[in-house]
């Protein structure tokens, strides 16, 4: 029995926004390095029964893969609070990622938060800034 869900367009943002730590591997069936991960990722969610452990088929949801930009598979995102605070692609070994999940685990969220905000703002701002430039000209 598989402790994985899989997800899809339908229930992806049902997931994310009904779980605080969600873990999720974008993978694809003809995939080399996707199925030696497989097993890696399996175990990560057994040894883990608190978090929800994921997978997106690209294959099968292109949607998904696209919105995320995934260009490279295996990808491993990790989602804390309705917030990507990791994304990497490439197939991990169990220690590697049993050393992102600790420190996933370690974040203050509402460090993340206020950085998140930050950005935004910085983002925004810039976009403002580039506006009145060009309203100048």
């Amino acid at each position: 029995m598989s402790s994985t869900v899989e997800l899809t367009k339908e229930n992806f943002d049902q997931t994310v926004t009904d779980n605080e730590f969600v873990l999720i591997d974008f993978w694809a069936e003809w995939c080399g390095p996707c199925r030696q991960f497989a097993p890696v990722y399996e175990k990560a969610a057994e040894a883990n029964p608190d978090l929800v452990f994921a997978k997106v088929d690209t294959e099968a949801q292109p949607e998904l893969a696209a919105a995320f930009e995934i260009q490279s598979i295996p990808t491993l995102m990790i989602v804390r609070d309705q917030v990507a605070i990791f994304a990497q692609p490439g197939a991990l070994p169990a220690a590697a990622l049993e050393d992102v999940i600790g420190q996933a685990r370690k974040l203050d969220m509402d460090e993340v938060r206020k950085s998140v905000a930050a950005q935004q703002a910085a983002a925004k701002e810039q976009g403002t800034g580039a506006q009145q430039a060009e309203d100048t000209q």
